[in-house]
């Protein structure tokens, strides 16, 4: 006790004393102070998804983390809110129908960090984001693509990866065929494998690529990965999926970011996530066969 006073005393009588000798703030002079850019923000401000529409390219829809959902008819130059008198703010993906111009909105931003918040399912507008409306997987929380078919408007698939702090929800890949009125999980489990990533061949709708992540959140740890966690193809609109292993790594796989060639749709591309805090970057040119 006698240590803790003596410190005490010594720390309040240093401050004061620094505090009466420093000089009024009204003389300091700030002119050489110049603020700078320090980069993206680390834990606030992230882009999750953006959308071009393809009918006019200054024309913009940009989903924030933790921020709504945004829209630029001047490529960017000034933005306007379109989402926030709905229920929640982080968005997970974007969506837009180039024939039938329904606007689809996934809540719910699909990283697996502490600070992250989520989604209550996915919305539809069918008036540039004037309005939405609730269509269902309300237990997804976080959700991270969403595909409609190119020629039925009512046909949506999505990649949704479940809640992060608990098992169960609604995770994996959903179909929809009546414009989302009714949805189906197409893979995935009840517990803890979600799907995060979603591709479809634009040359066949039936041919779906989908990646899968079984990942758990607590307090004290973090589980990033697990024998459940891969890359699957479809080759009947997600009826059916086979689970892609040659030339991919053989342990346990964390999250997974997936592309497919515009020029040649039989080239793909895997981010994988491993263990130990590795990763790599493969691809395949025979459509998922061999990577």
């Amino acid at each position: 006790m006698i240590r803790f006073n003596t410190l005490f005393i010594f720390l309040f009588t240093t401050v004061f004393s620094f505090a009466q000798k420093a000089p009024d703030i009204d003389s300091v002079s700030f002119n050489e102070v110049k603020f700078r850019s320090v980069g993206p923000a680390f834990m606030t401000g992230r882009i999750s998804d953006v959308v071009i529409d393809p009918a006019d390219e200054n024309h913009w829809y940009v989903g924030v983390g933790s921020g709504g959902v945004w829209e630029s008819h001047n490529a960017g130059v000034t933005f306007n809110p379109i989402f926030d008198k709905q229920k929640v703010y982080s968005i997970g993906c974007i969506t837009l129908d180039p024939n039938s111009r329904n606007l689809w909105v996934g809540s719910g931003e699909n990283v697996g960090g502490r600070h992250i918040s989520f989604g209550d399912g996915i919305y539809l507008s069918k008036d540039g984001g004037k309005t939405w409306k609730n269509m269902g997987l309300k237990k997804s929380n976080h959700i991270s693509k969403i595909i409609i078919h190119p020629t039925n408007p009512d046909i949506v698939w999505v990649a949704a990866q479940g809640p992060l702090w608990s098992k169960g929800g609604e995770r994996g890949v959903y179909r929809t065929i009546d414009g989302g009125k009714e949805w189906k999980r197409m893979l995935g489990d009840k517990e803890w494998t979600g799907a995060t990533d979603l591709l479809i061949d634009p040359r066949n709708p039936d041919v779906l690529y989908a990646a899968t992540w079984q990942r758990h959140r607590t307090v004290a740890a973090y589980l990033g990965g697990g024998p459940k966690s891969g890359i699957h193809k479809s080759m009947d609109g997600g009826k059916t999926w086979e689970k892609l292993k040659t030339g991919l790594p053989a342990g346990n796989m964390g999250k997974i970011g997936l592309a497919l060639s515009p020029q040649n749709p039989d080239v793909l591309y895997a981010a994988i996530e491993l263990d130990l805090k590795k990763g790599g970057f493969y691809r395949s040119a025979d459509r998922g066969r061999s990577w």
